[in-house]
């Protein structure tokens, strides 16, 4: 370490003069704000003693204390979820779904979907009352995550309370509580008078301040607490306090003037050079300067009191404060401009070497390495994509452009592939027509197909042209994709569906499991998935039950062991496995299968016709075994929709039109008496050699009431015999 003396920044010196030492105390607006509301919301901009408040807070309460500080890498809902979850845990060790949803993975609409809720029901449990303080806020600012906020945060029992510290509104609040449940403090309230501030130099300058520099320092402060107690240090250092503040830039000033114009010249240039980094590691600096030493430098600078937070004990990485590291990317943008693009590919060599691909393409893009990004992040889409980093694809396809990316036709290829599987039907549209303006001969890449064989399978499931050209599309993709290609299942599952289509079902169910194998050595779960879900429902088809079960068991292991919760392709799985429950007697299982399904089932579009009929097939199917004509019949109504605009899709529409068949003599015949929910339990009993007495034990119920419904179904079915209505219900649908 050169130069420089023991300085404090900012948010320490908040924490030292406005908490630890309690010489500046909030316990007014602590008292005056306990049990006000459900909800208190406090917003300031930085600096305004917001954590301190949160940490005298956590002091003060009798109830046990939550805390939660956010950080950059909270703005992703599944890692606010955790963090949310795992701070309950440290502090309830005792409810242990707190700890399991702390590491549940998930990605997509599944975690608004299924673990927020789960995280809202744990806490509404709570007996015991608590404080929960969040800092930090303003991390977590992308809708995605202020709509988990909104659901995790939407049942706090009675006598609990949550507290939100951040520089920005929230507007998830606006939606979670109605008025008056909301008790809000802002910069207003936090704001220092003259009082607090003589408090402050008494405890930090070596001397005071007179009545006019005092009124001076207000003015030019508007009380903000952390530029008031700069200027104490200020003072304390031989400065003149009144001076250590710009008018317009206060941060910056005193960054300059108090701190960074203290360090020596290596120092300043180490700070400014690692700034790029959003992590920083020891050895990643070494690289991006070009030198050894970086893990003492780092642990010099630390000891210094600088913005630099270790992020574990063993001090293998750290990060800088947010606003210091604006500030130091502002000093290296104004002082070596030239250097930055160098820095950052270094940055992106490092990343590269130590299997960080998703942080190398980030430095990449920003040093305005298009033709290398392209590459990475067509190399790291399909992986990025089993791991559930949506939001990490979608932000490099946005930076690198539409004009990046068609230069490079295997990432064209993607683009479009990513549209479909988010059913965003415009987008694989767009793409789609550009697709087919594209030409490109060039062999395949690393970890790529070629692009003619990419452009096959996008055809094929997008079925524009219809069955028989994506047979086309489908069969030439396999030729093209060798047991050595991570893209084989893929084509072989395009390959069962166009087999499956035409009427071959052996050779359809060959594909399937053959691109199951395929799946599982290259850990592709989305083909696993898909395969292992049509095996389920043609063995189901077939009146193999227990193999049915099984294939789908190996799908719902799938969906749990890749995290794919919200994903389109679950819905088939979801569907086939709440079939299977009815079969199997469990209606509460099939119940939570057919939420799920019908939930995400939107995500398929027109743009995705097989699988999307296929899909609304199977949960057809599953409401006719309910009784439920009314949302087969929607069901129908949105297939009719997908056939308009899709009509050549092989054996599919057959298929529509016997279970529209179905439908309709179901109605016939049970008219206006449709089975009752009771009658629908008892309904697949009769398929057993169970007397009507173990039918009561099975189903909890007397003899007499067993008897009552058996005589209903049968009126209803125009039957007289077990056999006759077993035959009569699986004929009509509503069994089977």
């Amino acid at each position: 370490m050169d130069g420089g003396s023991s300085l404090r920044a900012a948010d320490d010196v908040d924490a030292e003069i406005l908490g630890r030492r309690g010489a500046v105390s909030r316990r007014s607006i602590i008292e005056r704000s306990l049990s006000a509301a459900a909800f208190v919301v406090v917003t300031a901009p930085a600096g305004y003693g917001k954590s301190t408040l949160l940490r005298e807070w956590a002091e003060l309460d009798p109830r046990r204390p939550i805390v939660v500080s956010l950080g950059p890498f909270d703005n992703d809902p599944l890692a606010l979820l955790a963090s949310l979850a795992a701070a309950f845990a440290a502090r309830m060790p005792g409810v242990g779904a707190f700890a399991t949803l702390a590491t549940q993975p998930a990605s997509g609409p599944a975690v608004l979907g299924r673990l927020a809720p789960r995280l809202a029901a744990t806490i509404a449990e709570v007996a015991e009352p608590f404080i929960l303080l969040i800092d930090d806020l303003h991390e977590a600012a992308t809708p995605s995550c202020q709509d988990v906020l909104e659901v995790a945060l939407s049942r706090i029992p009675a006598g609990s309370q949550v507290v939100l510290a951040g520089r920005r509104p929230q507007p998830f609040l606006a939606r979670i509580q109605p008025t008056g449940e909301v008790l809000h403090i802002g910069a207003s309230h936090l704001r220092m008078d003259g009082e607090d501030a003589r408090t402050v130099f008494d405890a930090l300058a070596s001397h005071g301040l007179t009545d006019d520099a005092l009124s001076v320092l207000l003015e030019r402060t508007e009380g903000w607490p952390t530029a008031i107690a700069l200027a104490a240090i200020a003072a304390r250092e031989g400065g003149d306090p009144l001076s250590i503040l710009g008018d317009d830039r206060p941060v910056s000033e005193y960054l300059h003037r108090a701190c960074f114009d203290r360090l020596g010249p290596d120092d300043q240039a180490f700070l400014r050079r690692t700034a790029i980094l959003p992590e920083v590691f020891p050895e990643c600096c070494d690289a991006v300067l070009g030198a050894q030493g970086s893990k003492g430098t780092l642990r010099a600078l630390e000891d210094h009191g600088l913005f630099l937070t270790p992020l574990d004990a063993p001090r293998g990485a750290y990060r800088y404060h947010q606003l210091f590291r604006e500030f130091l990317l502002d000093e290296l943008s104004r002082v070596e401009p030239e250097r930055k693009a160098r820095l950052h590919l270094a940055a992106a060599e490092w990343y590269e070497s130590a299997g960080m691909p998703s942080e190398a393409i980030d430095q990449l893009l920003s040093a305005g390495e298009r033709e290398r990004s392209v590459r990475m992040v067509a190399e790291r889409a399909q992986s990025a994509y089993q791991a559930g980093q949506i939001a990490a694809l979608e932000r490099w396809m946005s930076a690198l452009g539409e004009k990046a990316i068609r230069s490079y036709p295997p990432l064209l290829v993607l683009a479009g592939l990513r549209a479909v599987l988010d059913g965003n039907a415009p987008e694989a549209d767009r793409w789609a027509n550009i697709i087919e303006q594209t030409e490109d001969d060039a062999p395949a890449e690393r970890g790529l197909p070629t692009y003619a064989s990419g452009r096959a399978m996008l055809r094929a499931i997008m079925c524009r042209n219809g069955v028989a050209s994506a047979a086309r599309s489908a069969a030439y993709a396999v030729s093209c994709e060798s047991p050595s290609s991570s893209w084989r299942d893929q084509a072989l599952h395009l390959h069962g569906w166009m087999r499956q289509l035409s009427g071959d079902l052996p050779g359809a169910v060959a594909a399937y499991k053959e691109c199951t194998r395929q799946a599982i050595a290259f850990g592709n779960y989305d083909s696993v998935l898909l395969a292992e879900s049509e095996l389920a429902v043609i063995a189901l088809d077939a009146g193999s039950v227990a193999e049915a079960e099984r294939h789908a068991e190996e799908a719902m292991a799938v969906i749990e062991a890749g995290g794919l919760h919200g994903y389109q392709t679950t819905c088939l799985a979801l569907a086939v496995g709440a079939r299977i429950a009815l079969r199997r007697q469990d209606p509460q299982r099939a119940e939570q299968l057919l939420v799920r399904a019908m939930r995400d089932r939107g995500q398929s579009t027109y743009v995705t016709p097989i699988f999307a009929v296929k899909v609304r097939v199977e949960l057809c199917r599953v409401f006719m075994m309910l009784g439920n004509s009314t949302t087969a019949a929607y069901l129908l109504d949105e297939i009719d929709d997908l056939l308009r605009i899709r009509p050549d899709l092989g054996t599919l529409p057959v298929v529509v039109a016997e279970l529209r068949h179905s439908l309709d003599r179901s109605r016939a015949l049970l008219g206006g008496s449709p089975l009752t929910p009771a009658e629908q339990r008892l309904l697949p009993y009769l398929q057993t050699h169970l007397t009507i007495a173990e039918i009561g034990t099975r189903l909890f119920v007397s003899r007499n009431t067993v008897s009552s419904q058996v005589a209903s179904i049968y009126r209803k079915l125009d039957v007289t015999t077990r056999s006759e209505a077993v035959d009569r219900a699986t004929e009509i649908g509503i069994l089977g």
